[in-house]
């Protein structure tokens, strides 16, 4: 379960730096954001098929969407100083509670 793991966090790595790239793309006017965003999502769902051969399609796409959405708002956060208030930190904190239990107590893990 620990390389179906690690194949799912570079899924939402690569994910991540694609989203990343997209929002310097200007709608794809600039071709390496845009090279960058086509490949990072390519290599994402690639690599998405491999957990979901052994894991439910709902709990992988909870966890890949919910550990995106916070990773993608860290770098905006952080890189981009893109502003994130209290609500919003309360919110991301609720997406990262939601993926913690989850993959704690869930006994959907696996197919």
């Amino acid at each position: 379960m620990t390389k179906t793991y690690a194949i799912l966090g570079l899924a939402i790595l690569a994910e991540v730096i694609a989203t990343t790239a997209l929002s310097r793309s200007a709608s794809f006017t600039r071709l390496w954001p845009a090279v960058i965003t086509v490949a990072g999502y390519a290599i994402a769902f690639w690599l998405l098929t491999f957990p979901l051969r052994v894991m439910p399609t709902g709990i992988v796409y909870a966890i890949w969407s919910g550990m995106g959405i916070v990773l993608i708002s860290s770098v905006a956060w952080i890189w981009f100083r893109q502003s994130l208030d209290t609500p919003a930190l309360i919110g991301l904190g609720l997406i990262i509670a939601g993926v913690l239990v989850v993959n704690l107590f869930s006994k959907s893990l696996t197919h």
